[in-house]
């Protein structure tokens, strides 16, 4: 929100100067971005007056006028289009300088003899883009009187960073108000009165969405000469706050949404056809918006249309064909409340970032609709004359906002500033910022929240309030007591920095990637899945809820892959969401890894053999045994659309004879690296979080004084035959004192036949209380042979 110090003055006088204000604005919590002086530094500028002008006898595109400054007549060269006898002109006398140290001095052109420089508002520094022709100042301009101070030039403009919950200072009277309260001052707010209604006409209004649009309000002002020119101190006023001035019906409806906060729209009331609705859009409809653009009107888009179709998005931006224009002479103002939630997303949507836009989606003081329209209609009678007609309103009480209140006690200021004030000073700071107290008892208040406040709900709220006019530097500092006890922990639950550690011990970088990804890649990557999609994303490749976490890490790999970084190991932990739609999303923490490059990391003594399946089979194996459940965990050959149908298993927890599917490893599937640009081997994991963090509580068991028994059995298989299960095989048939059983080769070659492997296992015997004996070992072996052949058609190795 940007002003001029000047207007600010006319509400409020503090005895402060620009700085000053500045430094107690951001105090009270209203950022400050910058302080600029409204015009750059020029001087000898005076109003002055062409008395004639004359073609230039050397040069088409040149004219010689006779300027009078109020001194003196001066022969000028002017090359502006518009220069002509009778026009207010401002003059840069012979020694002026003007900005970029550009100094007026005598000069000949075309053999004609220049005293000076006729001026647009662009050389001045008043405008940006180069001026089409010199500055045309009004008529009642006084002659000879410096530009500077008749144009108040040399004040500051404010630029104030606005939060989201403040959308009551998107207005000269929001800021003014907190400026008063903040310096005990009093506001000076313009003398407005409802008009003299001296016509009858009117325009029939309808909303179809009383739920979004719970008051509409229009008036009809007839015979408005729209060609008067808009007052140089409103063209000031809006040029000061970034606004371009159009035309005098633009410029009030601009000048009042600044200076009340409230957004209006004028209509060119012979171009409406019928009524004036609140609607939502229908599908295929389209509207041609003032910035020259044709709008593809999604279905549901809340508009302000007539009979014939849209005339403008509610809330952000009208449409060309019913706006004001040189021959419009009857004027339909329409002022209105919009929800917040109604209005959320939609200038996005549409690529449109408005005036209007930003005061409706933070919330427009939904009282402030009769005021706004009054004061536009003062003004617009005032300086375009016409006549008004009766407010016509569309109200409906049920959809407003309902006035709140609190109940606030003295007792939580000091709980939570840690200072005592004095009873008399809250209700005091309160009443100037706008709110309504009624005594409940002793240091007790009922507090009416103002309709302009829709960001203070409770009594914590009205502490903020108190704190930031009390001033935040005026609060004690003190060191917070609090009592610190341990907390109680389950043994058997792991926490979520448990896995973080185990993996970044492992060497994974973490990673935190964002939780909305592009369409596409997620498709590739996880075709079988649904994920809810943004309504107002950032951008496209961010617009829609990741489903899980690989997505946001290829992206990551790809990013480190293409600024040479080889040797990639991440691993994220964090919520993904699977559902079609946002009101059915469930909400799943997972963590998920990606290795690609060299086992190790590059040296000397380091071989380069690049990263495999096992490799990250045992980290994820690493993860597992950290919950000391490892028996119940289990992988499977699976295929998975994103994994290599030959390197790919799902990983599968067994507890109480029910199997719960926990998550996937496996390596990225040759066709969707080679559709991603991933030109080296790359591994994958994801686990959901909460099998993981269930682990079993550590028991302890005597150790055997007893010696440990070990035979090796190499058994001849399938070579498809997963080993998992016939070691779960082994470990069912070969004995209750079987302690071990492990791989430690497989074979394949000379002396196995061709499509088998030869598998050897490591199996060990211990008693807790005995020495075993060579017959109980024999039978043992005997049943884990017999358990393998019959089950798998397993043979000994001869």
């Amino acid at each position: 929100m940007k002003f001029s110090e000047q207007w600010l003055r006319q509400w409020v006088a503090p005895e402060l100067d620009a700085a000053g204000i500045a430094h107690r604005l951001t105090m009270a919590g209203l950022e400050v971005d910058a302080v600029e002086p409204i015009a750059p530094a020029f001087n000898n500028v005076v109003v002055g007056v062409i008395e004639s002008a004359e073609q230039h006898p050397d040069a088409d595109k040149l004219r010689v006028c006779q300027v009078n400054d109020g001194t003196d007549i001066w022969q000028i060269v002017c090359g502006a289009p518009n220069a002509a006898a009778g026009l207010k002109v401002a003059v840069a006398r012979i020694g002026a300088v003007l900005p970029g140290d550009f100094k007026i001095k005598k000069a000949k052109l075309r053999g004609v003899e220049s005293k000076g420089m006729l001026c647009g508002a662009s050389e001045l520094g008043l405008e940006d883009e180069p001026s089409p022709g010199i500055m045309e100042l009004p008529a009642d301009a006084p002659l000879g009187v410096d530009l500077r101070e008749w144009l108040k030039l040399d004040g500051s403009i404010i630029d104030i960073d606005i939060t989201p919950n403040r959308g009551d200072c998107f207005s000269m009277r929001g800021i003014a108000r907190d400026l008063a309260a903040v310096l005990q001052r009093e506001v000076t707010a313009p003398q407005c009165t409802p008009c003299d209604v001296t016509s009858t006409r009117v325009f029939p209004t309808k909303v179809a969405l009383p739920e979004q649009c719970p008051r509409l309000l229009t008036r009809v002002v007839d015979n408005v000469d729209v060609s008067r020119p808009t007052p140089w101190w409103m063209q000031e006023q809006l040029r000061c706050s970034g606004v371009r001035s159009i035309d005098l019906v633009v410029d009030i409806t601009n000048y009042v949404m600044l200076e009340l906060g409230q957004p209006l729209h004028g209509y060119d009331l012979e171009r409406l056809e019928d009524f004036l609705e609140v609607r939502a859009a229908q599908q295929g409809e389209t509207l041609h918006t003032l910035d020259g653009n044709e709008q593809q009107l999604k279905e549901g888009t809340l508009l302000i249309a007539d009979a014939k179709g849209p005339l403008g998005i509610a809330g952000v931006m009208g449409g060309e064909h019913s706006g004001v224009s040189a021959d419009t002479r009857h004027v339909l103002l329409e002022a209105a409340f919009f929800t917040p939630l109604a209005l959320a997303g939609t200038a996005r949507r549409y690529g449109l970032h408005t005036d209007a836009s930003q005061r409706f989606e933070r919330g427009v003081d939904y009282q402030l609709q009769h005021a706004a329209i009054e004061r536009a209609t003062q003004l617009l009678i005032e300086l375009g004359g016409g006549s008004a007609g009766p407010l016509s309103e569309v109200v409906n009480d049920d959809t407003l906002p309902a006035a709140a209140s609190i109940d606030f006690k003295a007792s939580e200021v000091e709980r939570l500033l840690g200072v005592q004030l004095p009873t008399n000073y809250i209700p005091d700071v309160l009443t100037r910022l706008g709110f309504s107290l009624s005594e409940e008892g002793a240091e007790r208040w009922k507090v009416q929240i103002p309709s302009w406040r829709f960001d203070v709900s409770q009594p914590a709220d009205l502490v903020e309030e108190i704190a930031r006019v009390y001033g935040y530097t005026e609060l004690p500092s003190r060191e917070p007591r609090i009592s610190v006890a341990p907390c109680a922990t389950q043994e058997a639950q792991l926490g979520a920095a448990a896995l973080q550690q185990e993996l970044v011990s492992r060497g994974y970088q973490e990673a935190i990637t964002y939780s909305f990804v592009a369409p596409e890649l997620q498709q590739q990557v996880l075709p079988h899945k649904q994920a809810p999609q943004l309504s107002n994303p950032l951008s496209v490749e961010m617009s829609v809820m990741r489903a899980g976490l690989w997505p946001g890490l290829i992206k990551a790999q790809l990013h480190n892959l293409n600024r040479q970084q080889t040797r990639v190991r991440l691993f994220e932990l964090g919520l993904t969401f699977e559902g079609d739609r946002a009101e059915h999303v469930e909400q799943i923490e997972r963590i998920g890894g990606l290795v690609c490059g060299s086992r190790l990391p590059e040296g000397w003594n380091a071989n380069r053999d690049g990263v495999d399946f096992f490799d990250l089979k045992g980290d994820v194996e690493a993860l597992l045994a950290l919950g000391h459940a490892d028996a119940e965990w289990r992988f499977e050959p699976a295929e998975h659309p994103a994994l290599h149908p030959g390197q790919s298993a799902r990983i599968v927890r067994v507890s109480g004879g029910e199997e719960q599917l926990a998550g996937w490893l496996g390596a990225l599937h040759p066709a969707l690296r080679s559709q991603l640009g991933i030109k080296v081997d790359t591994f994958v994991f994801e686990l959901d979080v909460a099998p993981l963090c269930q682990g079993q509580l550590p028991h302890f068991k005597h150790l055997s004084r007893y010696p440990e028994v070990r035979r090796d059995l190499a058994l001849v298989v399938d070579e498809q035959q997963p080993v998992a299960e016939l070691l779960e095989q082994v470990r069912n048939s070969a004995g209750e004192w079987l302690t071990d059983v492990h791989l430690f080769d497989v074979y394949q070659g000379k002396g196995v036949a061709e499509g088998h492997k030869s598998v050897a296992l490591g199996l060990t015997w211990q008693h807790p209380s005995r020495t075993l004996n060579d017959s109980e070992i024999e039978q043992w072996v005997a049943d884990a042979v017999d358990g393998a052949a019959q089950r798998f058609g397993a043979t000994l190795r001869g």
